[in-house]
């Protein structure tokens, strides 16, 4: 069991998540993989951003479309995340996409925000919106989560 895993279980979801957000705990795997910057966590809402690089890209010149549905994913689940009371879980039922414009290194720090929509019991419905360094919404999505022990 990794130290993550161990806090998981007497942390609630907001507690680990801003433990990550302040550098107490190691940031997900995927998010170094990726390198997802500027993790920011509040009650109900996470955002993340990214800093276009060609890794990043597709073979026609631009940001590849999982890796922005990855940001918008991490978002809008983590979101739901911070509703979580100690030893919850959850996971992403479904994630859907609409992409609006192309990701490009010209596009600057890209910002992905997440807010959970709804909460329930054994489920929870977020959302996350993708904007670039000028504001400019590129994607948007919606995410529903299953919550459990």
């Amino acid at each position: 069991m990794t130290e993550t895993q161990a806090d998981f279980m007497t942390m609630t979801g907001l507690e680990l998540l801003q433990a990550m957000a302040e550098g107490k705990l190691p940031p997900a795997p995927i998010a170094e993989t990726l390198g997802m910057v500027e993790f920011e966590v509040e009650p109900g809402s996470v955002a993340v951003g990214l800093d276009p690089q060609p890794k990043h890209y597709n073979p026609i010149g631009m940001v590849h479309g999982g890796v922005l549905s990855t940001l918008l994913d991490t978002a809008a689940a983590c979101s739901v995340h911070t509703t979580l009371e100690a030893g919850q879980g959850y996971t992403s039922l479904d994630l859907n996409v609409k992409f609006l414009r192309a990701v490009t290194l010209d596009s600057g720090r890209i910002t992905a925000r997440g807010r959970v929509l709804h909460r329930g019991r054994s489920t929870a419905l977020a959302t996350a919106e993708l904007h670039d360094a000028s504001g400019r919404l590129v994607a948007h999505a919606t995410s529903s989560c299953m919550i459990f022990s």
